[in-house]
């Protein structure tokens, strides 16, 4: 499937959030380090402004205007006089970033307030995009014009060089790596189980030697019962002997790479029922297992129409 010109620039502002994040960490923490300082300027002067901006003043709002909604006042008129001061406290940013790379220590405490309304402004920005006015566009245009709003994207990426889009992506990665923590990191640990518990499936995690190491729902009534002995387990002695081969095949695949998943369904009485097998890999694609979903999808399968009110 092709991605849409709200897909392209999602991404575009998926990626820009986590380079903010990272750097207010990091900057929150110590002095800015000059080469940091530096891929950031360029970062955020060559993609966030010249590159992602440009996309959507070239192509997306203009389109958007002819289509009805207005340049002035209204969400539309929003976001092109938050464009125009993200280029005011980007041009300050650059300003004082230069001198913090040309060696002014001096400059690097203004610098971080500067970046810091910045970076605010910018996933503020983002949000609305995202949430009020990409939505509106979506209904608002056809498809003739979806396409050309995605052709004009790639004309900017390809005006400003080669691969420009894997340019900028490992330019990203270089700044967050190490820095940008997962987004459950905050959350206490019961939290995070009480979360896991609410779900309306079933979840259990078989660790990269074939041992089960976790399952949820402990005190709730469930579909495949299990208790605490299942821990520590391999998990070809919790199914039955008619089974274990495809249990294995499904583990061998993931582990060389073949396969991401596998899908299963039964009837369990009235009931449909969905399994499904998920590889669960680390960020550089290490293998850490196999995640077990298991849901009744009976009244889903039944659902028609559409619901919109709270009863």
């Amino acid at each position: 499937m092709n991605d849409t010109w709200s897909d392209l620039l999602m991404a575009d502002h998926e990626q820009t959030e986590k380079v903010i994040d990272a750097l207010e960490t990091l900057w929150r923490d110590k002095a800015p380090e000059p080469a940091t300082v530096k891929k950031a300027v360029q970062y955020f002067s060559e993609f966030a402004d010249a590159c992602h901006n440009q996309k959507e003043e070239q192509h997306l709002f203009p389109r958007l205007s002819a289509a009805g909604i207005p340049s002035h006042g209204g969400p539309l008129g929003m976001m092109l006089m938050e464009h125009e001061r993200s280029k005011q406290l980007l041009d300050a940013f650059s300003s004082l970033g230069q001198r913090v790379v040309a060696g002014d220590a001096a400059a690097a405490g203004e610098m971080v307030t500067v970046f810091l309304e910045y970076g605010a402004l910018l996933k503020n920005h983002y949000w609305k995009e995202n949430d009020i006015l990409y939505p509106m566009g979506r209904r608002a245009l056809g498809p003739d014009d979806d396409a050309a709003i995605v052709k004009g994207i790639l004309e900017i990426e390809n005006g400003l060089g080669a691969d420009t889009r894997n340019k900028y992506q490992a330019l990203a990665q270089e700044m967050t790596r190490g820095t940008l923590e997962d987004l459950s990191a905050p959350l206490d640990k019961s939290v995070i189980a009480a979360i896991l518990n609410s779900l309306p499936i079933e979840l259990s995690f078989v660790d990269a030697d074939d041992c089960v190491r976790y399952f949820s729902h402990e005190n709730h009534a469930k579909l495949f019962p299990r208790t605490r002995g299942v821990i520590g387990l391999k998990v070809q002695n919790c199914h039955p002997p008619k089974s274990v081969h495809m249990v294995e095949q499904i583990l061998a695949d993931f582990k060389a790479g073949r396969r991401e998943s596998a899908d299963f369904w039964i009837d369990m009485g009235s009931k449909k029922i969905h399994i499904r097998y998920f590889a669960v890999r680390a960020a550089q694609g290490e293998y850490l297992g196999c995640l077990e979903t298991v849901q009744d999808i009976t009244a889903i399968q039944q659902l028609t129409g559409q619901k919109r009110l709270l009863d």
